[in-house]
């Protein structure tokens, strides 16, 4: 055997310089106290962990980075984005200018909360940490106007809502941030079932590793992300891995920017690396796709983090996640000076245009009366092609994933389909809590693939043939619409607070109310945008944008 190198270290991921811009939440409850051999340590009670967890999470549930408000305004100035770019990238910013009063969060779906933590060795607290950090979470998600999503497995096949959005997923490590004895770190992520759901690991072979065969792969994976996790992303793509799990969890750390400093390239310690010419080039590659931010365009993705890290020679696992246009993370801190979290943007208002709608649209508007009957509301949509902007006003049911399965159950038994689904559209989505003097609390679209097994079934019985929800549907949905007469309307994935705002103007539960959000609700809306994805006739618009358009090499 060759003789073994000279030992050589270097972190996996050396995360660089903390460049983040802080505001001081407390300087109480921390205390630098003397210890052996003339070091000093710093005590942090376990009610500023909880303090700090619930601030955190109040504010990425209403306010972004300042960095994701200017990419959204570059859209609307960008002469190169489309009418429907630069109109949902409108609607996110009156979104996120709603969200930042601090009543309705930005997104129905506020998501798991993820904390990672990094305490110096120099840090003391009583030990338990990961409870301090639930609590907060619990006082955050309680209080707030936000949504309880987790389920408690009580059996194998039977769960139930928990009531207050807990388990939180928390990691702490023993570690000292930036090489701080004395100080502890955190990242704090909220994480929707969309977005989290767009994560992909692929275990590929040294035959992935060249410039041509790479972009003919992301050409092709890239696509199947589809626009169900609200475009526009944040793109990470990480190739290597010492395992499949730490490729999956570098991607996430990426895709919330916690990697940006990286190093620009490798060297024989094996650290992992940005590679940001990649990085230019599989952005220019989205461009082309023609998704665009939702419903055809350009921007399919904000930005790209291409990340390589060190592998296996048997092994190439490649992730891919995003962040979404909830894009919702914060970095923390506790040092001897106090208790510290990003500032993240309060007053989003600055990155409005000056500019009117009528500025910003092309295309017609159609407007569609929802009360009218169910025949001549599809033989007015027939009218008209796919990717047509329509206002819709008038009267929906609401249901998703449960509900769906529970009537299900009922055609099944021989009962028919219950008569408001024949009636009115069925709009797939689950609400935040209500706020006292509101209609609604923060009610956007649930990703419509998790019902495509249903819409068959459904519309043979004669019911959903009006959907709406955000992101593609399978070729089952269009080959349905297609002998049934139905139709699939896509509504901009991102402005929840926004449509419960100046869209939604009456809520009331129609069945199962045991299930709470995922009850069935009616709801009356007032303009509230969407776009003809799937007609009647066959026709699909993602159908097209989603097949890759270089040549796939052999593997």
């Amino acid at each position: 055997m060759s003789r073994a190198d000279a030992f050589s270290y270097a972190p996996l991921l050396p995360i660089g310089d903390d460049l983040t811009e802080y505001r001081l939440i407390t300087d109480e409850g921390v205390d630098v106290v003397n210890g052996p051999g003339g070091r000093r340590f710093l005590t942090v009670e376990s009610s500023v962990i909880t303090q700090l967890t619930a601030e955190a999470m109040h504010d990425i549930a209403h306010y972004l980075r300042p960095a994701h408000l200017t990419q959204l305004r570059s859209i609307i100035d960008d002469p190169k984005a489309s009418a429907n770019d630069r109109f949902v990238a409108l609607d996110l910013l009156r979104n996120a200018n709603i969200a930042a009063g601090g009543v309705l969060p930005m997104c129905q779906d506020t998501g798991t909360a993820i904390v990672m933590g990094k305490r110096g060795r120099h840090v003391l607290t009583d030990g338990q940490d990961e409870r301090a950090i639930a609590q907060g979470v619990y006082q955050a998600y309680t209080k707030l106007n936000l949504r309880y999503s987790q389920l408690a497995p009580l059996t194998m096949w039977d769960e139930k809502n928990t009531g207050t959005n807990l388990p939180a997923q928390i990691e702490l490590y023993a570690e000292d941030p930036g090489g701080h004895p004395d100080a502890y770190k955190f990242l704090f992520m909220a994480k929707g079932g969309g977005s989290a759901n767009k994560s992909y690991l692929y275990q590929e072979t040294k035959a992935l590793l060249s410039p041509a065969r790479l972009m003919e792969f992301m050409d092709e994976k890239l696509r199947l992300i589809g626009t169900s996790a609200c475009p526009p992303y944040h793109l990470a793509v990480v190739i290597g891995g010492t395992s499949a799990e730490h490729a999956l969890k570098t991607a996430k750390l990426a895709s919330a920017k916690y990697l940006d400093n990286l190093p620009r390239q490798g060297s024989m310690t094996a650290h992992g690396f940005r590679d940001v010419e990649l990085e230019a080039a599989v952005l220019e590659l989205t461009r082309d796709f023609g998704i665009g931010a939702q419903f055809g365009g350009r921007y399919f993705c904000h930005d790209v983090r291409v990340i390589r890290l060190p592998r296996h020679g048997a092994s190439c696992p490649v992730a891919i996640a995003v962040s979404c246009s909830a894009d919702r993370q914060a970095l923390a801190k506790i040092t001897p000076s106090g208790v510290w979290l990003e500032r993240l943007e309060t007053d989003p208002a600055r990155f409005l245009p000056d500019v009117t709608d009528e500025h910003l649209e092309t295309d017609e508007v159609v407007r569609v009366d929802l009360n009218r009957p169910m025949d001549e509301i599809r033989a007015e949509l027939s009218k008209y092609p796919v990717k047509t902007r329509l206002s819709l006003s008038g009267s929906l049911v609401v249901a998703r994933d449960i509900a769906h399965a529970k009537i299900a159950e009922r055609l099944d038994a021989g009962e028919p389909m219950p008569q408001y689904l024949r009636d009115h559209a069925v709009y797939y989505a689950g609400p935040a809590k209500t706020p006292e003097g509101y209609a609604s609390g923060s009610f956007g679209p649930t990703t419509a693939g998790r019902m495509d097994s249903y819409v068959e079934k459904f519309q043979a019985a004669g019911g959903s043939l009006l959907m709406l929800a955000k992101g593609n549907r399978s070729a089952q949905v269009t080959r349905a619409c297609q002998s049934h007469g139905g139709f699939y309307l896509g509504s901009i994935g991102g402005p929840a607070a926004r449509l419960a705002q100046d869209c939604i103007k009456h809520v009331e539960v129609l069945e199962y109310p045991e299930l709470g959000m995922e009850a069935v609700w009616k709801i009356e809306v007032e303009d509230f945008p969407a776009f003809i994805v799937v007609d009647d006739k066959g026709n699909d618009f993602f159908a097209e944008v989603t097949k890759p358009t270089l040549q796939i090499g052999k593997r």
